[in-house]
């Protein structure tokens, strides 16, 4: 299956016990020799089949053949030490199973044609499944953002104090972008879901194209237009950069729980259940470790991604230094990016909003979140905007410097009075008019 069991497992907050408290009952069965070698199985019987509907085997072969293959792990493993070949201890075994009859198995075929038909297969069926688990976060992502719509909170940036804005809006946009990371996950399935069954330099030197075409469509792949041994690596290394897109999303938005769960902010927090601790030394501490390990987890679907891209040059028609990382990158990738999706959808569910301590840090900013309303509003008086700047950035400084309200520093400066009553001063603070358009956003969004 890869090494991602035991990275989730090492992953886990060393507190919780060594077995995972995740377990990947479809992705991991995805993975499993059985499934690989089930599949091996499948398209070997096909290519028979296919043979012998074109009149290259009896018929009455391809028909024992399907009745009777079968293979023994233990058998493979075996033979594999020996021959070290794992698809030539396969059919090794198989043979042993079928008999006479097994001559006409892997007819004109080669190793890449069972391997790479294999692979499309399984990564279209994780890929479904990371499609599922994305519907699942963007229906909670959706509920979060209408629950939220209207609530204020202190939009950043670069850190620091910026304007009111909704929390709706943040979870909206958390809604959008995996939405985007759907539909190119959608694409990455359809864009794997190509096998080839064309022989040892893809040109069908030795195999119909025939072949390949039954089986394919039997497998519900399209036949690759133009392969060499394999199928070429840019739909691969396409596929796991639509999963560390998506990863670096997840990493996004725990990046911003991390960020607001801080002590000094105290505005959103990731689940902490009943029993659970948050350190060996303090016990009052409540770390968002679930949103660190997703942020962890995010570097490493990145940089099975490069591998991916590693990928694409091979010396002439294949070399196989391609194969030995995709057979770690390819199953982790989706077995982390399945975690990640299925963890931060309990963050989002169970997540700890704290309005008051929004409304409180709003309050904290003492008023200067509002200096560009007076600053737009000094220009509407005719000021030009270097002018009105000016006069804004001078009593936010004094403002900032001697913990006074932006507003009562304002009313004390003669120039701005020239300009703006009290009331029109006041209006400037008004932070419903950050929220006006928030409908607007929503419908856009095509949520409502």
């Amino acid at each position: 299956m890869g090494s991602a069991g035991i990275i989730i497992r090492l992953a886990e907050d060393r507190d919780q016990p060594m077995i995972s408290r995740y377990t990947f009952p479809r992705m991991g069965q995805v993975w499993s020799l059985t499934k690989k070698f089930d599949t091996w199985l499948e398209i070997e019987i096909l290519a028979c089949e296919a043979q012998a509907e074109l009149g290259l085997i009896p018929k009455e072969s391809a028909k024992r053949i399907r009745s009777q293959a079968s293979y023994d792990l233990e058998e493979i493993s075996t033979i594999e030490k020996k021959v070290r070949h794992d698809v030539v201890a396969f059919l090794t075994s198989l043979a042993n199973h079928i008999g006479p009859d097994a001559r006409y198995v892997h007819l004109g075929m080669t190793s890449s044609d069972v391997l790479d038909t294999t692979l499309a297969i399984l990564m279209r069926e994780a890929g479904q499944i990371i499609i599922e688990d994305l519907d699942a976060l963007v229906s909670s992502l959706k509920t979060k953002a209408l629950e939220y719509k209207w609530t204020p909170i202190l939009g950043r940036t670069h850190g620091i104090q910026a304007e009111p804005t909704s929390l709706g809006l943040k979870f909206l946009s958390w809604y959008v972008e995996v939405v985007r990371n759907r539909e190119r996950m959608e694409t990455a399935v359809d864009e794997i879901s190509f096998g080839k069954i064309s022989g040892a330099v893809g040109n069908y030197g030795n195999i119909s194209p025939d072949v390949e075409k039954y089986v394919c469509e039997k497998l519900e792949l399209q036949p690759e237009p133009v392969s060499t041994q394999i199928v070429q690596r840019d739909r691969h290394a396409y596929y796991l950069n639509v999963l560390a897109i998506t990863a670096a999303s997840i990493e996004r938005f725990a990046t911003e729980v991390r960020s607001l769960q801080r002590s000094e902010i105290g505005e959103l927090e990731e689940p902490f259940r009943s029993g659970q601790k948050g350190s060996s030394a303090m016990p009052h501490k409540r770390n968002p470790i679930v949103c660190e390990r997703m942020c962890g987890l995010a570097r490493l679907v990145r940089t099975n991604a490069l591998a991916s891209l590693e990928n694409i040059a091979l010396w002439g028609e294949r070399d196989i230094s391609h194969s030995s990382s995709e057979r770690v990158i390819i199953p982790d990738s989706t077995i982390m990016v399945d975690y990640m999706l299925r963890k931060f959808k309990d963050v989002v569910d169970n997540i700890a909003v704290h309005k008051e301590k929004m409304l409180e840090n709003i309050s904290m900013s003492k008023g200067l979140v509002f200096s560009e309303r007076v600053l737009l509003e000094l220009v509407k008086k005719g000021l030009s905007r270097e002018e009105a700047y000016e006069i804004v950035q001078r009593n936010a400084t004094v403002a900032l410097e001697s913990g006074k309200n932006l507003r009562d520093v304002l009313l004390e400066d003669k120039e701005l009075r020239d300009k703006l009553t009290t009331d029109e001063l006041d209006a400037c603070f008004d932070m419903e008019e950050h929220l006006k358009n928030v409908d607007r956003i929503f419908e856009r969004a095509g949520v409502e």
